[in-house]
């Protein structure tokens, strides 16, 4: 490998490849820096005016995964250094971070790891026939003949392979069909977790970010999705950079790789993970310097915000103004054209597969909490509550639970409507809604806990327990059905969004991008970092479709099969006291309720544990998924509770289920046919505000939501919250900090 890299990457290569990487950055770092002003003034605007989404019917929890193992396991790891097969004990802890230790015992031990994999930007191939025909495409002209050595052997029919367009790549195996699907779940939802990475609760550094990247490739005329969006902000810059530096070192050094096609298919994968390290850490010390230099000017930034926000607001309106008259007519039959008579087939093609992921999250935890009822009957009521209660707490996280869910996204295709729109791949929204699936699920739990946990303390019998869960998961169901279609319509707007507005752009450019710079001399000097004038005329833009996109989402909300809620009413006066709840200590079930929650290996940590006490408990943490089979080779686990009689299972089953169903009627029935609510009744009200927020676009790229719910929302709440326009709940997971743990690329 070595000899290989010194022939390829000599000393003036490698200068070169570091200048053009700061070439890159630069460029693009100007973008960052003119973004970062307008995202700020945004977000002070957004802050001040509070014109944002209604408040949640369910509960968020703040910290998920603390201090928990997800998965551990053994699997086969390929040694690329003597091309061997090794067993190697794995984990994936909370940051999603898969762990890769030499054994149980050097886990044990805490001798340090021997990788640990960030897998965003990764595909899961389940076949060496996928991994040689990207690794053939990736490299043309070394194509192996039938019957040569292939480029890698697995010892099983088992395989699954991490492969990235630019970094390393993994091979691991396993020994059983079963065992593969299993960890094919659980990588997928590493991936799914690691390319969500620029944390969404970033209101300034995020929205410049994705904004700037979206900028700097339309400026290189490149339009549409991006696939390679994804990861935090430095893989992502390191992504950029391999996006133009790869095709110019393939072309200069794909004809001197000497060998074999799989010897020159090796020798290339070796270069371009070692030139994408390179990148890595220049675009890291880059983008730290930039950043750091940007927060240091934001207090004075902000001080001319809050002195001036009148001014600037009114300034923007007024170029916005003349943006929209000389650009309105030539958007507005782009639209009528080549838009509007196609963003049915897009919301219909969204709509199926995202309202059968978010149907099955239903079932899945009704499924869980009446299994969990019903073991409550069996098993001596409250005595076992913890130790279930503390499994029904990690169900969002738990990827083989949680994998039928996210299934039902895999079916999306936009056959016809993909190249017309030049949407790169629709993983963008498979992997969008199914963050969402989850974070659905978590907030049902969560809301079901806080009930759970305040009904506790009236000290019910066995019996009244049970009537109680059963009443409290119809009260979290109704909570949900309303939540999960506020979060679907809101998707399917950032979708259409997302699909569109590129394809409009890419449309008007010839035409209006030329005459915007005599559009700047209307912005005030002072104001010049507030407002930008490429920026303003994509809010123009975007007005000119939102109104048909918003009336889509409307009306196919009148449709029964999608189970969506109509637009048509407000639900207040509710549960004022249930968000109160969400603001105590995190439930520890296993040591309340479990009694013997230590010994059972998934103990929660004390807060006032010290650190090294937390680092030894977490040694001892039962990962998310247990051992529910036999002859699977996990290592944490427990044994499975003795089932009860069937027939009384399937009698209590039956009977909870039909009395729910006869207290809660289906999610869609009477809200879709334009009833009020069983609960708080209220008038329709007024029509759907139309107007974009200040800064419509600044999410769109994939993997972020965006925030385009009008400023005074109409969503039908049928649960039981007060619907506050003045503050935005936090939807989405935070991704965790790996502050500590060395990347492996």
């Amino acid at each position: 490998m070595g000899d290989v890299l010194s022939t390829h990457l000599d000393d003036a290569r490698r200068q070169h490849i570091a200048e053009k990487t700061g070439k890159i950055l630069t460029e693009f770092l100007r973008f960052y820096e003119d973004q970062y002003g307008v995202a700020l003034f945004n977000s002070m605007r957004h802050e001040i005016e509070g014109t944002g989404l209604p408040q949640a019917q369910l509960l968020w929890r703040k910290v998920p995964l603390d201090e928990r193992i997800i998965f551990s396991g053994n699997l086969f790891q390929y040694q690329e250094d003597n091309k061997k097969w090794r067993n190697r004990f794995s984990l994936v802890p909370h940051n999603y971070g898969l762990v890769l230790y030499e054994n149980k015992v050097a886990y044990e031990r805490q001798v340090p790891p021997r990788a640990v994999i960030n897998s965003a930007g990764y595909k899961i191939l389940t076949s060496l026939d996928q991994y040689l025909e990207l690794v053939g495409n990736s490299l043309p002209g070394t194509t192996s003949k039938s019957g040569t050595a292939p480029i890698l052997k697995c010892p099983t029919q088992f395989p699954l392979i991490l492969w990235h367009p630019s970094a390393r790549h993994y091979y691991f195996c396993m020994m059983t069909e079963a065992e593969q699907d299993k960890w094919q779940a659980v990588l997928q939802d590493c991936i799914r977790h690691c390319n969500n990475g620029i944390p969404e609760d970033s209101k300034v550094e995020g929205p410049a970010f994705t904004d700037a990247i979206r900028m700097y490739r339309q400026s290189k005329e490149l339009y549409g999705t991006w696939e390679m969006l994804c990861g935090n902000e430095v893989q992502i810059l390191s992504n950029l950079v391999m996006e133009e530096l790869g095709p110019e070192l393939k072309a200069e050094l794909a004809p001197r790789l000497k060998g074999k096609p799989q010897e020159r298919q090796r020798q290339w994968i070796q270069i371009s993970d070692a030139v994408y390290r390179m990148v890595y850490e220049q675009a890291k010390a880059c983008f730290e310097a930039v950043l750091s230099k940007l927060q240091l000017a934001r207090p004075a930034m902000e001080a001319t915000i809050r002195t001036d926000m009148d001014q600037i607001i009114t300034s923007k309106e007024h170029l916005a103004s003349k943006i929209r008259a000389f650009i309105l007519p030539k958007a507005e039959v782009c639209v009528r054209n080549h838009v509007q008579p196609y963003i049915p087939s897009i919301l219909e093609a969204l709509m199926v597969p995202t309202s059968q992921g978010f149907t099955e999250v239903r079932d899945v935890f009704f499924k869980e909490v009446t299994d969990m009822n019903l073991n409550v009957i069996n098993e001596g009521g409250a005595d076992k509550l913890g130790e279930y209660m503390e499994k029904l707490s990690q169900l969002a996280y738990h990827p083989l639970k949680m994998q039928s869910c996210y299934e039902k996204m895999e079916p999306l295709r936009l056959d016809g409507l993909q190249q017309r729109f030049d949407v790169s791949s629709t993983s963008v929204f498979k992997q969008r809604a199914q963050i969402h699936m989850r974070e659905q699920m978590d907030n049902a739990v969560y809301t079901f806990e806080t009930l759970l946990h305040q009904e506790l303390g009236k000290g019910p019998t066995k019996e009244e327990l049970c009537k109680s869960i059963q009443r409290i998961l119809e009260r979290v169901l109704k909570k949900y059905d309303y939540d999960s279609s506020s979060v679907r319509k809101r998707f399917f707007r950032e979708a259409l969004l997302q699909i569109t507005i590129p394809f409009l752009l890419k449309k008007l450019a010839p035409t209006c991008k030329s005459e915007l710079p005599r559009f700047q001399e209307l912005i005030f000097e002072d104001f010049a970092r507030f407002i930008l004038v490429e920026n303003t005329y994509e809010e123009v833009v975007l007005q000119t479709v939102m109104k048909d996109i918003l009336q889509a989402v409307k009306e196919a909300a009148v449709q029964r099969k999608h189970n969506l809620y109509r637009d048509s009413m407000v639900m207040h006066n509710s549960d004022p006291n249930l968000h109160l709840l969400a603001e105590g200590a995190p439930f520890d079930w296993g040591e309340e309720y479990g009694g013997s929650g230590g010994d059972s290996g998934s103990p929660g940590i004390p807060e006032a544990a010290t650190h090294s006490e937390k680092r030894r408990r977490a040694k001892q943490v039962v990962s998310v998924v247990q051992d529910e089979e036999t002859g699977l080779p996990f290592e944490a686990g427990s044994e499975p509770l003795p089932p009860a009689s069937p027939d009384s299972v399937t009698e209590l089953r039956g009977l909870l289920a039909r009395d729910l169903r006869a207290e809660s009627p289906p999610p869609a029935g009477p809200l879709l046919n334009g009833a009020p609510s069983q609960e708080s009744p209220q008038p329709p009200a007024a029509s759907e505000a139309s107007s974009p927020p200040a800064s419509p676009l600044r999410h769109l790229p994939p993997g972020k939501a965006a925030d385009l719910e009008p400023p005074k929302p109409s969503d039908q709440e049928t649960g039981e919250q007060v619907s506050s326009p003045g503050g935005r709940p936090p939807l989405h997971t935070t991704t965790e900090d790996s502050a500590g743990v060395q990347t492996e690329f």
